[in-house]
């Protein structure tokens, strides 16, 4: 496939368009399959001003746009160390969110963008990478367990006030 796109770091001064991609790809993937009430308490809480501005900030945290033609198509975000959500590893690179627009789906961008968290894991020499993924999303499973990922745990993840199962998959990057 020839390299359409270009990745970039996202900093502070993208809010809005982080804002922007995280409300719309969040809400294309899961809105179906929510009540309007807990997909806006959600987006509200999880996509507001000063979270964003506070992950942004943590140097545990990282985001990354992958762009099409100068739009922002997806992202990606990554966590290690405290920033992680769970804790699976100590030594372990956490792919919290990995999102793209609809209309940037089957171009091979998902798989750029899990490479890209890939060798990013391989270069601070993690063992482990991991990430959480709705037990109904069975495309991205799919998706996920083609890369070699796993099956490792559940956890409990909140969509406003329901209370959802995400499957917590690992790839071990030692083998």
């Amino acid at each position: 496939m020839k390299k359409n796109y270009e990745v970039r770091r996202v900093n502070t001064k993208d809010l809005k368009d982080l804002q922007k991609i995280s409300r719309l790809t969040f809400a294309q993937t899961f809105g179906a399959d929510n009540s309007e009430a807990d997909l806006n308490k959600y987006l509200d809480e999880a996509y507001a001003s000063e979270k964003l501005t506070h992950e942004l900030e943590n140097p545990n945290n990282k985001f990354y746009f992958i762009v099409v033609s100068n739009e922002v198509a997806g992202y990606l975000k990554v966590n290690e160390f405290d920033a992680q959500t769970e804790d699976v590893d100590a030594n372990a690179l956490e792919v919290e969110r990995i999102y793209l627009d609809n209309k940037f789906q089957h171009q091979g961008l998902g798989l750029a963008l899990i490479q890209l968290a890939e060798k990013i894991a391989y270069d601070k020499k993690k063992n482990k990478m991991w990430l959480g993924v709705w037990e109904k999303n069975y495309n991205a499973q799919k998706f996920y367990e083609k890369d070699g990922f796993e099956r490792f745990s559940q956890h409990t993840f909140v969509v406003g006030d329901d209370k959802q199962t995400d499957y917590i998959l690992v790839k071990n990057l030692n083998s």
